[in-house]
């Protein structure tokens, strides 16, 4: 059964469904009458003798010059050919599948002026699993993703290549091994699929997806550290949070309060001497309740531009105009893409200092480096130095890529965003914070069961519990690699969505149905 969606209105678990490789698409009846509507217009604009950019003109600088009639189809084939320029390594098939819905949904609003036929040959590649080899970098973000798309395009004309299974093949070999046939481009086409902005608001969704499974392992782990270092839940009083009125930080305050409840750690301590605990622990209700405000706030922009139409000319079928304009200049993917990357680094910088917290004995009044027998053993020292370096990579790659601006075809495209380099980069920097909270969560562990015969809250049980499927306790000294790895993959996973907080996050909850 596929997944049924309606065309302009996907949301953000269904882009997540797709994005993971679970769904098999097809959108709702009815699409069809507006894109044929649309590509009538074209037709008939196409037979005529008015000049009209991308029908019957050059591009870009070139816009200038008129092609004639008998030129319009290999106009569009030449366009596809000459835009396939990208370099780097291939993206990979979940942001590839994306890229395939995104553009199938834009082109399926029915204002871009292509045949039924292209859009189904989109959902068909996605459905059957042809994977267009794009590679990853040569896009500017500004009159579309045009080298990337261009690669996809390749394929839907039987030329490229594309992956099938684990092979690579010709985008002609690709399509004939699926039973799908190449198309012929009729004008616009080619432009229409070239224009968008579909890789980059993909890439930036993956970013996004991969950051909402670290934001909320690190909420989690957050709290593991309290417990590990008998920290309050003082802070966490929802009467502190109400007065300051910001939304993220209330709730998440709520979260933290929940997933603490109930712990004989925290009840043990409660008359104690110390009067505050370090900002780590007691300010993470205002960090990273104010990353979850931003991070709504980029979600719901990627939203927005994942159901867009971004390619130029537009055409507007009742009227029979084509109006040229700026749909395609990525702007608001890259800001969204540069916020969260703030928020991928400061979540995972903040994480980083609960572990320098956990392995301090005067700050945690835990043993040395969190291992019996200090000195003999090193413990959780380099661990805590690998998250150090790991936060520090984030803090560079976290430089706005937007504030950058190369003007581009010859002064033509005078300003361009960097959208798709500024999506590219966040699924690092979420690897690079799920890394740092895999050792925070083995640390709290750790931590907390240092404390036994007491017990922690029922929630933070259950986390440990994730953590031990992983990796047994630390009695002395073993390599750490393969359990930071397991550990950030079952973060990657989503093994951590399932206890409180995951609600909160846009493509896990009710916020993202738009």
């Amino acid at each position: 059964m596929a997944l049924k969606l309606t065309v302009g209105a996907l949301t953000l678990p269904q882009l997540r469904g797709i994005a993971r490789g679970m769904d098999k698409i097809a959108f709702a009846a009815g699409w069809q009458k507006p894109v044929q509507a649309a590509a009538r217009a074209v037709a008939k604009a196409a037979a005529g003798d008015e000049t009209i950019y991308g029908l019957n003109t050059g591009f870009g600088l070139l816009a200038q010059t008129n092609i004639p009639h008998d030129q319009l189809q290999e106009l569009q084939v030449r366009l596809v050919r000459s835009h396939a320029a990208g370099t780097g390594p291939a993206l990979d098939d979940g942001a590839v599948r994306l890229i395939l819905a995104l553009k199938a949904n834009s082109l399926a609003r029915g204002y871009s002026g292509v045949r039924p036929e292209v859009v189904t040959l989109l959902l068909e590649m996605l459905n059957r699993g042809v994977h267009p080899v794009i590679p990853a970098k040569g896009s500017a973000g500004a009159s579309g993703d045009l080298a990337p798309l261009a690669a996809l395009s390749a394929v839907m004309i039987g030329e490229g290549k594309a992956r099938v299974g684990n092979r690579v093949l010709s985008g002609k070999t690709a399509l004939k091994r699926t039973g799908l046939t190449p198309l012929t481009l009729q004008p616009k086409e080619g432009l229409a699929l070239l224009n968008g902005t579909q890789v980059s608001t993909a890439l930036a969704l993956t970013g996004l997806f991969a950051a909402e499974d670290a934001f909320q392992a690190a909420v989690v782990a957050g709290a593991l550290s309290i417990d590990a270092a008998k920290g309050s839940d003082t802070p966490f009083d929802p009467r502190i949070h109400a007065i300051r009125g910001q939304e993220g930080q209330i709730e998440i305050a709520r979260v933290y309060k929940d997933l603490i409840a109930g712990s004989e750690i925290r009840d043990s301590h409660v008359d104690c001497d110390r009067v505050q605990d370090p900002y780590s622990l007691r300010c993470q209700p205002q960090v990273m309740g104010a990353c979850l405000d931003q991070l709504r706030h980029a979600a719901e922009i990627l939203r927005r531009e994942a159901n867009a139409v971004s390619d130029n000319p537009l055409v507007f079928a009742g009227t029979g105009d084509l109006l040229s304009g700026g749909n395609f200049h990525a702007e608001p993917v890259a800001l969204a893409a540069d916020v969260l990357a703030l928020v991928i680094a400061e979540t995972g910088a903040l994480s980083e200092r609960r572990v320098a917290l956990l392995i301090d004995p005067q700050m945690s009044g835990l043993p040395a480096f969190l291992v019996a027998e200090p000195g003999i053993n090193s413990g959780f020292m380099i661990a805590q130095v690998t998250a150090a370096s790991l936060a520090s990579e984030n803090k560079s790659m976290a430089h706005p890529a937007s504030v950058d601006s190369l003007p581009t075809s010859a002064n033509q495209e005078d300003h361009v965003s960097m959208a798709t380099f500024a999506g590219r980069r966040l699924t690092e920097m979420a690897d690079n914070t799920a890394g740092i909270v895999a050792i925070e969560l083995l640390a709290a562990a750790q931590g907390v069961e240092f404390h036994k015969p007491l017990k922690t809250s029922k929630p933070l049980a259950k986390a440990i519990a994730v953590v031990r499927d992983h990796a047994k306790s630390y009695g002395r000294d073993r390599a750490f690699t393969p359990e930071i790895d397991t550990l950030k993959a079952a973060i990657a996973a989503g093994r951590f969505n399932a206890l409180p907080g995951a609600g909160l996050l846009p493509s896990l909850g009710a916020s993202g149905t738009g």
